[in-house]
């Protein structure tokens, strides 16, 4: 496992693990890493200090959190996959018309653009990126892209 720290295009720092440095590349080009704090697609590596391992102790917890975290984000998307209303490409304006009261409120995810989730959080409509979990089920026909959630 490889931790980058990484950088959005709006300046939010943040890290993210990966298998190895070509599985970044990978995601990278295909536009399946995104910021946490606002969603846009448009990341790179960000100037990091390299980790210095001190035992294989160490490793192995790291290993451990990695996992429970994965754990946890591969329930919280499967909770919202199962519970909330997927809205495709008609999330910004879904959760801009139940901010403003035009459209009774109720939890949605879908997908929105950076500049879209961006203008969202600047008008103080809260919104959040539904975890990015690697899933054994997302090669199947209907597993869906990452999503935002309101």
């Amino acid at each position: 496992m490889i931790r980058y720290a990484l950088k959005c295009e709006f300046d939010h720092d943040f890290e993210a693990w990966f298998s190895n440095s070509d599985a970044y590349d990978d995601q990278r080009t295909r536009h399946l890493i995104e910021c946490p704090h606002c969603g846009t697609v448009n990341v790179g590596k960000a100037i990091m200090a390299p980790m210095v391992r001190t035992s294989e102790t160490v490793e192995n917890r790291q290993m451990s959190a990695q996992k429970a975290l994965m754990e946890a984000a591969h329930k919280i998307r499967k909770h919202v996959e199962t519970n909330f209303d997927y809205v495709g490409d008609s999330f910004a304006q879904e959760a801009r018309d139940m901010h403003e009261g035009t459209t009774p409120e109720r939890p949605i995810y879908g997908e929105a653009s950076g500049k879209d989730i961006k203008a969202l959080v600047d008008d103080g409509i809260p919104v959040a990126p539904l975890p990015a979990a690697p899933l054994p089920a997302a090669s199947s026909p209907d597993a869906k892209p990452n999503k935002r959630l309101n």
